[in-house]
């Protein structure tokens, strides 16, 4: 039977402090929608856009623009546009023709070496904002600062850290998947290769529809508990302006010492791609009907090894 209409509700909880996060929400490891939640003076200051271009200033930015709304990072369905953030600031809320679709997510001072952190790059604006304690204060990776477009739709992937996206200002829909359905979501690295999560190509894609779908509606001062692994996908309903705060939930060992974004592999992963990539060159040494055998038989023990060992007694 196809589930392709069938969706969860993400669940709602109001007023959860600290205790209650780590001790009911967080073990659960499944995406939660936290309403009431103190997160500052931005709500109400962010929503001017005034306000924003002159706590912002004039530092240089780079925003992705699109001609359509669904944005596609495996394609490159958009070009860079390198504005100071007060310009780019008025030019996400002012689009009013639809021509063109706007996406900023900053970056770090050097994005190869410098996490986004924006106490470092929007300092003024930090002050308005106020994270919660849901984790320990030296495992915070990085902070985001996000604003976009009216419709923008940005692509489905995963990260390897838990994460908290702050709505601010705006609201947006948000579409999550189970890192159980990860063999549905034809994956191209980190990214799904699904664009129109909606009406998915049925011919291309036909393990997608099975996918289960968790949805939700963020409001300004909303905070979505994304655990590391659930895929996610974000459709702006109005102009938006959020803030992603990411923590190391694992040891540090497990984690790229080189990643800015949080968005490579765990190391262990690394590890085991590297030694299946040599398991495979070696399969390639014999015929094509012994390639077949050995390889369904590496197949089982993988799935003897990882995917049984994870079912419940």
């Amino acid at each position: 039977m196809s589930t392709r209409n069938m969706a969860s509700v993400i669940d709602v909880v109001r007023d959860v402090d600290a205790a209650a996060f780590i001790e009911q929400i967080y073990p659960k490891r499944r995406p939660v929608i936290l309403r009431g939640v103190d997160i500052g003076p931005c709500v109400q200051k962010w929503r001017s856009v005034d306000y924003l271009m002159n706590q912002g200033g004039a530092m240089p930015v780079k925003i992705h623009v699109s001609a359509t709304p669904q944005m596609d990072f495996i394609n490159k369905n958009f070009s860079y546009k390198c504005l100071t953030f007060h310009t780019s600031s008025s030019s996400l809320v002012e689009v009013t023709d639809l021509t063109e679709n706007y996406y900023l997510r900053a970056l770090g001072d050097d994005p190869r070496k410098d996490k986004a952190d924006i106490h470092q790059q929007f300092p003024q604006l930090a002050d308005d904002i106020k994270f919660p304690d849901f984790y320990p204060p030296d495992k915070l990776f990085s902070s985001v600062f996000r604003i976009a477009s009216r419709r923008t739709q940005l692509w489905t992937h995963y990260d390897v850290m838990d994460n908290l996206l702050i709505q601010v200002v705006g609201q947006k829909r948000v579409v999550l998947y189970s890192p159980e359905d990860v063999d549905k979501m034809y994956l191209n690295g980190d990214k799904s290769e699904v664009l129109d999560i909606d009406n998915p190509d049925p011919k291309k894609f036909p393990k997608f529809t099975e996918a289960h779908k968790y949805e939700g509606i963020l409001g300004a001062g909303d905070i979505l508990f994304i655990p590391a692994l659930w895929f996610h996908n974000v459709i702006y309903k109005d102009y938006g302006v959020a803030v992603n705060v990411f923590w190391k939930h694992l040891d540090d060992s497990k984690y790229d010492h080189r990643d800015t974004y949080g968005n490579k592999d765990h190391v262990p992963f690394s590890r085991a791609q590297q030694i299946l990539d040599r398991a495979l060159k070696a399969l390639e040494e014999l015929p094509e009907d012994y390639r077949s055998f050995y390889g369904k038989r590496l197949i089982a023990r993988i799935e003897k090894k990882v995917v049984q060992n994870d079912k419940p007694p």
